[in-house]
């Protein structure tokens, strides 16, 4: 009896005593866990003056290749000549102004005129035609251009706070 209750007291014991269930992690929080587990060894301890001396070390060898790098793209531009391949804001004072040709709104200011410029071009990706209208402020020193003449103007210095343009000529006049 004391066998067959022995054997039994530790059946039970078992069964009884749910086993600890794992914890539900997260596909995300597992990764992590598993990341953040040291897998090599610790390196030796090093000083305040061998990392500086290893940071130095490491921003002298940034610097020679920045510099390398640097004088490659020197070459590969003075290859290319003089303003082809600059950024426009390093390209100053090269290159021609831009001519705009539009259809003048408004001459009521003295000396000034604003034309709208009609842009008609494709769409990159769907290859629509897709309109669209800038309006800009032009300098008229003659005050030759009249309300619905079309004419050219020409990028300029900054004449006034919103001037940026010249008139060059009047294209067509209205009747």
């Amino acid at each position: 009896m004391t066998e067959g209750q022995d054997v039994t007291d530790e059946t039970t014991e078992d069964q009884t005593t749910p086993a600890e269930p794992e914890e539900q992690l997260s596909p995300k929080e597992r990764r992590g866990r598993e990341r953040s587990v040291h897998s090599g060894q610790a390196g030796p301890a090093k000083t305040i003056e061998e990392r500086n001396a290893e940071r130095l070390e490491r921003r002298r060898q940034n610097a020679a290749s920045r510099r390398r790098w640097r004088a490659s793209r020197r070459e590969k531009r003075q290859a290319a000549g003089p303003g082809e391949g600059t950024p426009p804001a390093e390209r100053t004072g090269t290159g021609r102004p831009r001519v705009r040709q539009g259809v003048v709104i408004s001459d009521r200011a003295d000396k000034t005129i604003s034309v709208r410029i009609d842009i008609a071009r494709q769409h990159r990706t769907y290859g629509k035609i897709v309109r669209t209208t800038s309006t800009l402020h032009a300098h008229d020193e003659r005050n030759e251009a009249n309300a619905g003449d079309t004419v050219r103007v020409v990028e300029s210095r900054p004449l006034s706070r919103t001037k940026r343009w010249r008139l060059v000529e009047v294209i067509e006049r209205t009747r």
